[in-house]
């Protein structure tokens, strides 16, 4: 028995360490141009681990929604490609942040909802992890990767492909690099310390599968980004 504690002990432990490995390749830019990793073979050999380790790390990855896999083909950084992205890409220029917050403030309250009431035990997990992974994140670009994903994350656990879609749209057009840039100006250490106590609540209000009280913190939380950005927009204009 103690034999065996003793070998779970040591399997988790691989685990933890290749997930970490893997996930700083990807959030730290250490990945060529097309964006996809090593086989789970070659992963294995350059981190001394075994596949099953190498799986489950890309497969919480994967859940987190900073990789996707295709059969055949491999393991890429973010997300699969979806029939939105060139709609987005044709309608970009015509929207501007503003227009394009708008958008979230009356789509994301209503995924929360739906959130709340689908969730399930570690589906809030995981949304755990992700909001912390945003508030411990340093520099601007992670948190900025990490609270995609939570969004992301409450987006798809919602369960509605029709309001996935119109979310992956706004998530499309709001990633151009001008765009974060304007996103990273309008953050600050007392914006980020207000946006994590709002995902806290957004959360609290999932786990307790309260679909009006978690629309209702994800509306506030989405209001608050509106401000904040308007406002740095304008002292950008000056």
């Amino acid at each position: 028995m103690l034999q065996n504690d003793k070998i779970d002990g040591q399997d988790l432990s691989e685990n933890l360490r290749v997930l970490q490995a893997i996930r700083h390749m990807v959030t730290d830019d250490l990945l060529p141009s097309d964006g996809r990793l090593p086989t789970e073979r070659r992963l294995a050999i350059e981190l001394g681990a075994g596949r099953r380790s190498v799986r489950y790390a890309l497969d919480r990855l994967e859940a987190e929604g900073l990789v996707w896999r295709k059969q055949g083909k491999g393991t890429f950084v973010g997300q699969p490609p979806d029939p939105t992205e060139e709609l987005a890409a044709k309608i970009v220029s015509e929207v501007d942040p503003l227009t394009a917050m708008e958008a979230r403030l009356c789509i994301e309250p209503a995924l929360a909802d739906l959130c709340a009431r689908r969730a399930t035990a570690d589906d809030v997990d995981l949304l755990r992890q992700l909001a912390e992974r945003t508030h411990e994140a340093g520099e601007a670009e992670a948190a900025e990767l990490w609270d995609g994903a939570l969004h992301r994350a409450i987006a798809r656990i919602a369960g509605n492909r029709v309001m996935l879609t119109a979310f992956t749209l706004i998530d499309e057009v709001r990633m151009g690099e001008e765009w974060q840039r304007k996103r990273h100006r309008a953050r600050t250490p007392k914006t980020r310390a207000a946006y994590d106590a709002q995902h806290s609540r957004i959360i609290d209000a999932i786990d307790a599968r309260d679909g009006a009280a978690a629309a209702e913190a994800m509306r506030e939380h989405l209001k608050a980004l509106f401000s904040n950005l308007k406002t740095s927009l304008e002292k950008e204009g000056q």
